[in-house]
């Protein structure tokens, strides 16, 4: 991350502490909530990408280990995690993740960063309405399941099209885990990608912006207790509004780099 200001750096650490807080809090999020504002300091998602992806990939890890031994110390007879659920889901998003792991990979950065600004402005509507991606019918879950792992492999945003699904088949104390086992699979997919494309995966990076991860890793499983209990509507809406006023600048700036001088 070369070039940078003083104060974009801080800015970057404060943003991975947001997304460390908002993936243990909520078990999704962490890349849809934290990727637009990191795009606005540096338009390049490839440089972003590979350093959420190993922060999900421990972090979830991590968080689902962590709940397996309290389980079992506890006696627990059920699991955080519903296989039921990954097996269902799994092979409908398998193969558009891998042609959004193509996409991300051979399109130039400004197309992805479009879509990616594109694709959360819709999310960050539907937060402010109150109207979340749901359905009840089997096909149309079908469909946001597919359509969710082709932007996962574009960009890892695909939760607001997964977690309505996800939750009509899961109970709220296993959504969470049940969440972050699929988004390691997928994520360790997109990972695999990068290391046979060469792209690279930031490893220097990680020695300062872990640590900022982990910050939030902890807050956020405090708040993961509080939100179980409590309504966290409120919080989403000033999270729509937030996200679309970053969507918009996003976007501007989109289609001032394309406009005909």
């Amino acid at each position: 991350m070369a070039e940078l200001l003083p104060w974009e750096y801080g800015l970057i650490a404060v943003l991975f502490v947001w997304g460390g807080f908002v993936r243990s809090g909520l078990g999704f999020g962490g890349a849809v909530l934290t990727l637009p504002f990191l795009l606005l300091i540096r338009d390049e998602p490839l440089l972003f990408l590979p350093i959420i992806s190993v922060h999900l990939l421990f972090f979830s890890g991590l968080t689902v280990w962590q709940a397996h031994r309290a389980d079992a110390k506890l006696g627990r007879a059920v699991s955080t995690v519903n296989w039921e659920f990954l097996r269902y889901a799994l092979p409908l998003m398998l193969v558009p993740k891998l042609i959004g792991v193509a996409g991300v990979i051979t399109l130039p950065g400004s197309i992805v960063t479009g879509f990616i600004f594109c694709t959360v402005t819709l999310y960050a509507i539907s937060y402010i309405v109150g109207r979340p991606f749901k359905s009840n019918s089997k096909r149309v879950d079908a469909f946001f399941l597919m359509l969710g792992g082709y932007v996962s492999g574009v960009s890892l945003i695909a939760a607001p099209l997964v977690v309505p699904v996800a939750a009509s088949r899961v109970t709220k104390e296993q959504l969470r885990d049940t969440l972050f086992v699929l988004w390691f699979i997928l994520v360790g997919l997109k990972l695999i990608a990068f290391v046979i494309t060469d792209v690279d995966l930031q490893w220097r990076q990680h020695l300062w912006l872990l640590p900022c991860a982990a910050i939030g890793h902890v807050l956020g499983l405090r708040f993961h207790a509080y939100s179980l209990r409590a309504d966290t509507q409120l919080f989403f809406r000033y999270l729509g509004f937030a996200l679309l006023l970053v969507s918009a600048a996003g976007l501007a700036r989109f289609w001032l780099n394309f406009a005909p001088a």
